[in-house]
């Protein structure tokens, strides 16, 4: 497979600078792996298309939504613009099968992390904001987006995970979750974090990440689907502290 012609045909864009485009799609386990590559990564492509996304997001929320406060416009762009809702927006364009890995994150499975797939789509905005221009980007981006842009749920609903496992944990056990650092390892430039958020002394959910936040937002995410599922139970007298997993004290 050619990722790049690939991601190319894609996009619907006549592209004009190709290495833009290999380079947002190469991870930096690969070129850990592979020093001598002639191609980097696509890190600094993440950092340019993180802001591109955040202002295209920001702009198309102001024009559409103009009967809510800066609160509301706050937490929509929030919610649009985290790892989860990123991550469903590369599917669209199947990235996940795109990414060049190093052997060992491809052994892990990294390919179908959310943040890995949702720093790819940034690598690309960037891509295509360098390659055709910001109202190129601009009217791709927004019409990849359009249904998330124009829904209508309420703002409220649109809190980060961690701000709701927060209001949720304080109602229902009087106390805030807390976030568990279990292992940051790798290099410097690409480390991984993972986490484990306890609410009512009970682990409930455990994130990865490149950074502690995204590892934080995912345990969150996890630790509000169990309790989705098992709502009326207090974690702390809760069987088992993950789904489908014995309780420690059980001794199985």
């Amino acid at each position: 497979m050619d990722p790049a012609g690939e991601l190319a045909a894609r996009l619907g864009l006549p592209v004009a600078d190709r290495a833009l485009f290999e380079r947002a799609l190469v991870h930096g386990s690969f070129t850990n792996e592979h020093p001598e590559a002639p191609i980097g990564s696509n890190e600094r492509l993440e950092y340019l298309g993180d802001a591109v996304v955040s202002l295209v997001v920001s702009e198309a929320l102001y024009q559409r939504h103009p009967e809510e406060d800066e609160g509301a416009l706050t937490a929509r762009r929030a919610a649009l613009v985290s790892t989860q809702a990123l991550a469903r927006v590369a599917g669209r364009l199947g990235l996940g099968e795109l990414i060049v890995l190093g052997q060992g994150a491809e052994r892990t499975g990294e390919r179908r992390r959310a943040s890995v797939l949702a720093a790819t789509f940034e690598a690309v905005v960037a891509a295509v904001y360098l390659d055709q221009g910001f109202a190129t980007a601009r009217t791709w981006l927004t019409g990849l987006m359009e249904d998330l842009l124009d829904a209508r749920i309420p703002a409220a609903s649109l809190k980060s995970p961690k701000s709701r496992l927060q209001e949720l944990s304080y109602v229902r056990w009087g106390a805030p979750p807390v976030y568990r650092l279990v292992s940051a390892e790798g290099p410097d430039h690409a480390k991984r974090y993972v986490v484990d958020v306890l609410v009512g002394e009970r682990a409930l959910g455990r994130g990865e990440g490149g950074n502690r936040r995204n590892a934080e937002t995912e345990a969150a995410d996890r630790a509000l689907e169990v309790l989705e599922v098992k709502r009326e139970v207090p974690p702390a007298l809760d069987a088992s502290p993950f789904p489908g997993e014995p309780s420690p004290e059980s001794g199985t």
